[in-house]
This record gives structure tokens, sequence and C-alpha cells, in this order.
């Protein structure tokens, strides 16, 4: 079984439905560390959180889903960030968000974080995001950097996802280098197009693809939303069913996870996709960035 590290910032969750607010969490690395997890991989997450009753409370959520806590910092003094989701009749969401004082934007910063670096550089998989990197002053952005070079130093291998959010950069020109450091210690790349196309004006998913195996990433997915994807070969892997979803929101943390779960089994890219594709499927058919499981959850674990 495979020891997986996610790293980044999770939240509270308030989504619409009914004229009501539902409470839950989410988090792009954390929405693919909590279908790791279900699809039976050992999976911890490093993030930090506060001492409110909040954090206390996404705790308990994340250990009940199967994650391993233990890589979770206290900050004596901030607290867990908020977001919440609206979605329009297509299923298109949009997100408020409440993290300036989010604990994990002082990860780097807490008593006990060089111990569990330590742990987490024996990580079969390191798996963060371009959203990880933006919530860090520059300090902490350079130590998480650090630790995927020392996963891989170590033997391991490191997941990255382009997720881009224009409004956590100071300037284009930042989160394109932010970016670019992070592709070259990737050994995984899971870009989106949409967001290449914000970051770097890319005209194709081919020319995506270039740009991060030029940056020295071997194994590149670039997710195309509702068509598919394009796997390493650069050939397409359209997703089979046309679906109208009821929230889009986690879709393309979920195909991380369907991928990356299933590769961590040792199926090639292709087979890999189409995981990632019904997991992604399954999700945005269902409120929340991460529903709830029921029976039709495609995950490969059988104890789900």
């Amino acid at each position: 079984m495979a020891r997986v590290v996610c790293l980044g910032e999770a939240m509270v969750e308030l989504s619409a439905a009914s004229g009501a607010w539902n409470v839950g969490f989410g988090g792009d690395t954390l929405n693919t560390a909590v279908h790791l997890a279900r699809a039976g991989h050992d999976v911890a997450y490093m993030t930090a959180l506060g001492p409110d009753p909040f954090s206390t409370s996404l705790r308990d959520s994340w250990a009940q889903e199967g994650i391993d806590t233990s890589l979770v910092l206290t900050h004596p003094e901030r607290h867990a960030g908020l977001y919440a989701i609206t979605t329009d009749a297509r299923g298109e969401r949009s997100f408020t968000y409440w993290r300036e004082a989010s604990a994990a934007r002082a990860l780097f910063e807490i008593d006990g974080v060089e111990a569990a670096a330590a742990i987490a550089e024996r990580a079969d998989l390191l798996c963060f995001s371009l959203i990880s990197l933006a919530i860090l002053p520059p300090q902490g952005r350079e130590a998480l950097l650090r630790l995927a070079r020392r996963v891989r130093e170590c033997g391991g291998r490191v997941a990255f996802d382009g997720n881009y959010r224009p409004r956590l950069w100071h300037s284009l020109q930042e989160a394109m280098a932010a970016r670019d450091e992070a592709i070259a210690l990737a050994d995984i790349g899971l870009p989106t197009f949409e967001d290449e196309v914000l970051l770097g004006g890319a005209a194709f998913p081919d020319a995506v693809a270039d740009h991060w195996r030029g940056l020295g990433c071997g194994e590149v997915i670039v997710k195309l939303g509702a068509a598919g994807c394009l796997l390493p070969d650069m050939s397409p892997c359209p997703v089979p069913l046309k679906l109208k979803p009821v929230d889009t929101s986690g879709a393309g943390d979920a195909f991380n996870g369907g991928y990356l779960a299933t590769r961590l089994r040792g199926a090639e890219p292709a087979a890999a996709a189409l995981a990632g594709h019904a997991l992604a499927g399954w999700t945005v058919m269902r409120a929340g960035a991460i529903p709830k499981l029921d029976g039709h959850a495609p995950y490969a674990d059988p104890r789900c």
C-alpha cells in the first residue's frame, strides 16, 4: 500500500441547498486526499488548523474518512478558513472566501513543522498544488519546494496540480514563476487547460503538455473539463458519458484522486484517466466538493 501525503489548505465549506446552508469541508488537495483514502490508500494530510471548534470538527471529519491527521499542526492564534459555494443553473460554481487568518498560511512557521516535514519526506507520493503555494508567504513556498525535493531524494514521487486562483497572487508573473518551479520538481503533472490559458496564454492542450515536460515533469495529464483529458502520450481520453452537472466544485480534485489512486496500483495512464473521469462524473452529479459516500461511488477499493 502506498503512503501518500497531501499538503495544502483545507477549510470549512458552506454550500447552498434548498434555501439553507450545509456545513462541510473542502480544499483542493484535501478533496484529493479524501478520494485517495476512500480508495484504500494510506493517506496523511499536512496542514495547520487552529484551536477553535471548527478546526476540531475538521480534524474529526478527516479522521472519519480514514485520513491520518498526525501531520495537522495547530497554530495557537489562527483558525480554520471558511468558504461558501454558490452554483448557477448549469451547476457552475463560484466561491466566496474568508481565509486571511487561516492557520494553513503559517504552516511552516509553527513549532513542530520540522518533525512533520521529516515524516512527510518519506512518503511514496507527495501531492500539492499551485493553491498550496499561493497561500504561503515566500519563505513558506521555499520550504514546500524543499520538501518536494527531499521526497524525490528519498525515492518518492511528487504530484503537482496547477490550480490557478488569480486573487491569491500579487501578479501573474509571480504565479507563473511559482508554477514553473513546482513543475520542475514534479513527477506527475495535473494541469487544467483553462488555468494554463490564464497563466501563459497556451493556445492548445499539447502546448501545455510540452511546457510541463520541457521543465522536467515526465507524466503530464492535461485536464480538459467536460472534454476529458490529454494523456501523457498526447492521445485524447474523452469522458465516457456527457452529464448535466449538479455541482462542478471538486471535479478536478476528484479526477486527480481517481487517477492517482489507480496509478499507485500500477495501472497505465489510460486506465487511470478513465478512473479519474468516473470519479469526477460521480462528484459533479452530487452537491459539495466531497459528496457523501453512496452505493454508486466508483472507488477501486471494494470496501467502498
